[in-house]
């Protein structure tokens, strides 16, 4: 019997008409971002909040702030070339993953103790950098070797992925960001780690869906309802390897499609991640979030609704899921209730004490929950765009991208014209951050899933999880350029004005993309045959 999608006969069942494997990793994903996104909410705020007050910060000066939060979502993109290596010659991706996801959860254990030394907030970053280079590229990989074919049901499949991402950094901002700015910063870096562990344990316990996905190479595993499965993509990837080894020159080319992508995502990057730096000092500084009355009791009826809609949308997934794989994964499916179950229950105490205030100051973290919830919103949308005929190249929505996040920060520039020269402090409207989140969500739908996508359709099979490591390394320098141009953030507006400091950010990608443009003929043709 031949299956459909790669793995055991159990991930032949589908949920929303994709196998059932792909919502396992749709929701370990969507844990570890949980613990991404909420440590990176709060990173920026904690290091330049005042040490003194009821929530004391570390006072560090802007500037360095933005240095050291480049060099940690850096590194955490760096690692990934060495974890992919060591998982496709060594550990196989599903040991690499459920290793960095334990490594992970102790790093943000590490960093609930900031209070205790320094020592513990520095072994947390690190340990979170390893972790990550063990996760990152290979649950990526993974999602790519559940699909046999190569068109546009695999893009779907890695934009509906694309959603758990961020329906993770969804909640984790959401929550973390709430908790670490209204409570206490240790109780934020700590929620953060609880669900990574519980990401770990549910992708541990249902792993055998994966069939032969993910093992060690030469591993042998007892499954004798996927060993027919086996033997067939054994044959069809001995098929693909020696088909690749006779052309050589598509291999090359295909390559150099991948370099190009990892080349012009460093300036959409590059721009994108300002959303932790600069945006997120522009958020706390130079925006109005003070609401009394109307105004308040508005911003508290919306919240609640951008809260509580997805929450049932990721809920009615989850259910899904557990009709088709309740029965063979029970233990997985039953850690997966119990984590969620705590979510409600933060959810709804967190709405609760909001509607009970007679005032509302939006946190400066709640402004990065926008992108998220976006894609919420439209990564299902996209994705039917995607398999529709209105379907185009790769490198024009890359184009599409760059355009859009160079338009967001345009609408940035143009809020910014009204403060002063040097000014350390404004209270521009909310609604610029909200267009601005807005405009970069839809270039990033046009850009992540898809150069996903590609990265696992071009590369050579023996060497998916590296190339994925290739591509992570992008977003390395994109992020490290990031925080070292956003720490320039005061210089530039006391001699230009902050509108001058966000025009950089409108002019580079802008200029990339028409660059991208140009260059669409040539990479379509050197894709050989893939779209």
């Amino acid at each position: 019997m031949e299956f459909k999608f790669g793995g055991s006969e159990i991930n032949q069942r589908t949920v929303l008409g994709h196998p059932s494997g792909l919502f396992v990793l749709f929701f370990t994903e969507m844990w570890e971002r949980f613990s991404y996104y909420g440590m990176r909410a709060l990173l920026v705020l904690f290091l330049v909040t005042t040490m003194l007050g009821d929530n004391p910060g570390w006072g560090w000066e802007r500037a360095d702030a933005l240095v050291l939060y480049g060099w940690y979502t850096g590194l955490v993109y760096l690692t990934p070339i060495i974890g992919g290596f060591i998982a496709d010659k060594f550990m196989g991706y599903r040991k690499a993953v459920i290793l960095g996801a334990l490594i992970m959860t102790l790093g943000h254990a590490s960093m609930a103790l900031e209070g205790m030394t320094s020592s513990f907030f520095y072994l947390g970053l690190s340990l979170l950098i390893i972790g990550n280079g063990l996760f990152k590229p290979n649950i990526s990989s993974m999602v790519g070797q559940l699909y046999k074919t190569q068109g546009q049901e695999k893009d779907a499949g890695y934009t509906i992925f694309y959603m758990g991402i961020n329906a993770g950094a969804f909640l984790g901002i959401l929550l973390c960001g709430y908790i670490g700015e209204k409570i206490g910063w240790h109780y934020g870096f700590g929620l953060a780690g609880i669900f990574m562990f519980f990401g770990m344990l549910q992708f541990y316990f249902a792993q055998k869906i994966f069939g032969n996905i993910g093992l060690t190479p030469g591993q042998k595993e007892d499954m004798d309802d996927v060993i027919e499965d086996s033997l067939e993509e054994i044959g069809d990837t001995i098929e693909e390897v020696k088909e690749e080894a006779e052309n050589s020159k598509v291999v090359r080319d295909r390559l150099t499609v991948i370099g190009i992508f990892s080349l012009f995502v460093i300036f959409f990057w590059w721009a994108f991640e300002q959303a932790g730096g600069s945006m997120t000092v522009f958020a706390a500084d130079y925006t109005d979030r003070a609401l009394v009355g109307d105004a308040a009791l508005t911003f508290k009826i919306v919240n609640t609704i951008i809260t509580v809609v997805p929450m049932l949308v990721i809920t009615w997934v989850l259910l899904m899921l557990f009709k088709q794989t309740f029965e063979k994964f029970s233990l997985s499916n039953i850690f997966l209730a119990v984590s969620f179950v705590i979510i409600w229950g933060i959810v709804i105490w967190m709405l609760n004490r909001e509607f009970q205030a007679d005032t509302t100051e939006v946190p400066a973290s709640w402004f990065s929950v926008l992108n998220s919830l976006f894609i919420i919103l439209f990564a299902p949308v996209i994705g039917k765009i995607w398999e529709s005929k209105y379907n185009p190249s790769g490198p024009m929505k890359f184009a599409i991208g760059l355009l859009l996040v160079g338009i967001g920060f345009a609408v940035l520039a143009y809020g910014a014209l009204a403060i002063p020269d040097g000014a350390k402090t404004a209270s521009v409207s909310l609604m610029f951050l909200v267009f601005a989140y807005f405009f970069h969500t839809m270039g990033e739908l046009c850009v992540s899933p898809v150069g996903l996508s590609y990265v696992s359709k071009l590369a050579p099979l023996k060497f998916v999880g590296l190339m994925f490591g290739v591509w992570f390394t992008a977003n390395f320098f994109a992020n490290l350029l990031g925080g070292i141009t956003g720490s320039f953030i005061d210089p530039i507006s006391e001699e230009y004005g902050l509108s001058t400091f966000f025009l950089i950010f409108t002019i580079i990608p802008i200029g990339a993309a028409i660059i991208m443009m140009l260059l669409n003929p040539m990479m379509k043709r050197k894709m050989h045959g893939i779209e």
